[in-house]
């Protein structure tokens, strides 16, 4: 019988999970610490460029917010808000004002209805449920020699699953608020064209952190496979 928290040879998958995971973490950091020395020219802060970029986008109605913490800004749909961090709101950098345009872009994705937004905006829900319940059923399933054992285990590997289609919706969404984030940044010139470079590198460093999710969140369903494939729990 195998039990999915002691440790055995497909831990490896785990672990090559956390390491490109972290990775991608301290490369972000690493990118995001570069570009905050550099000062834009026009020496607008972060929010100040963000409040521009809404109200020319025709999001007035969307509240501008500060929010403790470092590199914690995110667009909240349901509330109509976007929060800054402390460590972006008041900086004038580069890196600073292009995290602050990339949460733009989320709200003008929520604007226009993206797809891809609605979509994980509906998974939010199926996939905390699924991270929930898929190893109290995956117990379940080893526990029961005969029967509806291997249903079990399969439910439970799909409701855990649903956590890797997060991810995967995830990607989209991320890669075209940056590209929105870019295109208005330019179109507005509210940086220069020796600034919009930079700010794409703090974008696409960001964006490396959720490939990296996607990738350790499928080896980890590869690991549970694995483990409870091929009828192998019956030994």
């Amino acid at each position: 019988m195998y039990f999915p928290f002691y440790w055995d040879s497909t831990m490896i998958l785990i672990i090559i999970g956390l390491i490109i995971s972290g990775l991608a973490s301290m490369y972000v950091r690493s990118t995001y610490s570069k570009y905050s020395d550099v000062k834009s020219k026009r020496g607008d802060t972060a929010s100040d460029v963000c409040r521009q970029i809404l109200n020319a986008s025709n999001l007035e109605n969307v509240r501008l917010e500060g929010i403790r913490g470092n590199l914690t800004d995110h667009y909240n749909a349901q509330d109509n808000v976007l929060r800054l961090s402390d460590t972006t709101r008041n900086s004038s950098s580069v890196a600073a004002i292009g995290v602050a345009a990339h949460e733009a872009g989320h709200a003008m994705q929520d604007r226009d209805n993206y797809g891809p937004l609605r979509l994980r905006a509906a998974l939010v829900p199926v996939t905390n449920f699924g991270q929930t319940a898929a190893f109290p059923i995956l117990l379940l399933g080893m526990f029961f020699a005969e029967g509806g054992g291997d249903t079990l285990i399969n439910i439970g590997i799909m409701l855990f699953s649903l956590t890797l289609l997060f991810q995967l919706v995830t990607l989209p969404v991320e890669f075209d608020a940056s590209k929105r984030a870019i295109r208005i940044l330019e179109d507005q010139n509210l940086l220069t064209r020796e600034e919009i470079p930079q700010a794409k590198k703090v974008l696409n460093a960001a964006a490396l952190t959720y490939i990296a999710a996607a990738i350790a969140s499928f080896l980890s369903v590869m690991r549970l496979i694995l483990i409870f494939g091929g009828g192998r729990r019956r030994n």
